[in-house]
């Protein structure tokens, strides 16, 4: 009897799970726009290419700047945008911050574009063609910004020009937001923040750079995801110290201050923060699980049972994936002694932390403490944020964005996603609950990573697509 009552629900247990895993199907989709979008698109691309040649390199040092090549951007605008310089309210704001009012026919709630036109550093001898000539060759503009974010900046500016000169203006008015210093988390960006509260401004909706349409970044789907950040993780520098007498090298104790240290980075690596499958995580995997093949919707639709598997899954692979489920733990640097044979009275290692919206900077804190377990090792914070506010995405700004990215890449599914990097736009949950994170290209992964590094480079239909989306957005502002 007690063998047949198991047996019923062993049955009862796996056809739950396969009929959740059927039923576990892509939702309804909104009805999209066939129309094309006309623009100029040799001269958005020479645009981009002459934005490319100034070189806008930030530093930590700033004494580094050429503040001259800054300066020579801003003052390209009029010749490469003339109907939105024209048009525009255009003002200046301490730390490069570059702000436009587009005005619009009512009031009400207005849009924010954003982007950065500062770069990071090259290293021009590992480049394959020189990384500031704006190279145009074999439908590939080569040069460091083309990817980040120069092309969103251009993006939006040519959209905007193209619009204006079609006569078009929006219905409430619509800000382009743009920052000189994001790669050194300068001040530009909560500059302009702060300018929006001085004067009673909410944003209706904010487009900053994220995501991207990629494609083989979720198990199981082989279609292209437009992935829109609604949330950012935040950052942590945390500095672990560990200290002793020093001494001659020949005659140690058991654990010197780099043993105490490594024993420390080795526990932490070993017990990685728990995972959290709730907010922009959930919404991802509820979106693109619907896509996937059917023996991972088994898993995705039934995770309060299989949640366990997902986890192991992300712990094992690490990367992006496990990124995305829990605060990851990196260590990057260490030092300890200046000689070869001296035991270091002082040494330290530094690890730079995302932080999962779930967690805090208190609690991360208190999490490496309690799992260190060692009083030799002081664990302090140096440098922190929060992570951001997560925006909605059942509402009409959401829909506005999506809507222009499923038209601008037909066949792409667009899906919520929580940004791992951190962009200016952490800045505006001050003030916005619609804030979305879309770098508007579809990337390889070959692409993707070149944002900083060498040989940074954007096909040219990239380029273009990046306008076709921006013109698509602002339309319905």
């Amino acid at each position: 009897m007690i063998g047949l009552l198991v047996l019923i629900l062993v049955v009862v247990f796996f056809a739950v799970i396969f009929l959740r895993a059927l039923r576990f199907t892509p939702k309804p989709q909104p009805e999209l726009s066939q129309a094309e979008m006309n623009f100029d698109r040799d001269a958005a691309v020479d645009a981009l290419a002459r934005l490319v040649r100034c070189k806008t390199i930030s530093y930590n040092d700033h004494s580094r700047e050429d503040e001259g090549e800054f300066q020579k951007l801003i003052g390209l605008l009029p010749q490469l945008y003339p109907c939105v310089m024209s048009t525009c309210e255009f003002q200046q704001l301490p730390d490069r911050a570059l702000l436009l009012r587009w005005p619009g026919k009512t009031p009400g709630g207005p849009a924010v574009m954003m982007a950065h036109y500062d770069v990071v550093p090259v290293d021009e001898e590992h480049w394959e063609k020189p990384p500031f000539d704006g190279i145009l060759e074999d439908g590939v503009l080569w040069g460091r910004g083309t990817l980040d974010t120069k092309v969103t900046f251009n993006g939006i500016l040519t959209a905007a020009n193209t619009l204006i000169s079609q006569g078009f203006q929006p219905e409430h008015d619509v800000y382009f937001a743009f920052s000189g210093g994001e790669e050194v988390n300068g001040l530009g960006a909560p500059n302009i923040v702060s300018f929006f509260e001085q004067n009673g401004i909410t944003p209706a909706l904010v487009v900053d750079e994220g995501g991207a349409v990629v494609e083989n970044v979720f198990p199981g789907v082989t279609v292209p995801c437009g992935l829109i950040g609604i949330g950012e993780k935040g950052m942590m520098n945390v500095r672990f110290t560990a200290r002793s007498q020093g001494g001659h090298a020949s005659a140690p104790k058991p654990h010197t201050p780099v043993g105490v240290l490594s024993a420390a980075c080795k526990t932490l690596e070993d017990h990685p923060f728990p995972a959290h499958l709730q907010g922009p995580a959930a919404q991802m995997f509820d979106t693109l699980g619907r896509y996937s093949s059917f023996a991972y919707r088994v898993i995705f639709a039934n995770l309060w049972c299989f949640g366990w598997l997902l986890d192991l899954m992300a712990k094992k692979s690490g990367g992006e994936m496990n990124a995305l489920l829990r605060t990851t733990v990196a260590f990057t640097q260490m030092k300890g002694s200046s000689a070869r044979n001296v035991i270091p009275p002082e040494a330290e290692m530094v690890a730079n932390m995302r932080l999962n919206p779930a967690d805090s900077v208190s609690s991360a804190l208190d999490y490496l403490k309690k799992t260190v377990k060692n009083d030799a090792v002081e664990i302090e914070a140096i440098e922190s944020f929060e992570p951001s506010p997560v925006s909605e995405t059942d509402c009409e700004a959401w829909n506005k964005v999506a809507c222009a990215v499923a038209e601008t890449w037909r066949g792409c599914v667009v899906s919520p996603y929580l940004m791992v990097q951190c962009s200016d736009s952490r800045h505006y949950g001050r003030i916005s609950s619609h804030v979305y994170r879309f770098s508007a290209m579809d990337l390889t992964a070959e692409e993707r990573g070149l944002i900083h590094g060498n040989n940074e480079r954007i096909r040219v239909e990239t380029a273009c697509k990046a306008v076709e989306f921006y013109l698509r957005l602002l339309g319905r502002c």
